[in-house]
């Protein structure tokens, strides 16, 4: 049986857990959750921040192409105004986000390397 599991190994590499949820060298499995999620929301934010940038510039290429007629000019001013508009609220929710979840339920994280951690409420048992 350990030839078996040998050759697996090579043919398909070591098998590792996701980011933040290494549950090795006597970390806690709910932290490492915690962790995750919070590599989650740091993605997202990216993802989100990538999206409006490309559609802000694709409000200021149809602005350049309008070629002055004043209909294609309002589309391209209305991109424009919803990118910034949709990078205001993304904000403006990160903020209230933090302020909530961080300075007032304490449940948020931020590690010094600016990653975000979350720590998700567990049950103790009491002893009697």
């Amino acid at each position: 049986m350990l030839l078996a599991d040998q050759t697996v190994q090579t043919i398909f590499g070591q098998v590792s857990p996701p980011p933040g949820m290494d549950v090795g060298a006597g970390q806690n499995p709910i932290a490492g959750l915690g962790t995750f999620i919070g590599w989650g929301i740091n993605i997202f934010l990216t993802v989100a921040g990538l999206f409006l940038l490309l559609y802000l510039l694709w409000g200021a290429l149809d602005w350049i192409q309008s070629a002055g007629e004043k209909e294609k000019l309002v589309k391209a001013q209305n991109k424009i105004t919803n990118a910034v508009v949709g990078m205001v609220l993304i904000f403006a929710v990160l903020v209230v986000f933090n302020v909530l979840a961080g300075r007032i339920l304490g449940i948020i994280n931020v590690n010094p390397d600016g990653s975000w951690g979350i720590k998700i409420p567990t049950l103790q048992q009491s002893s009697p």
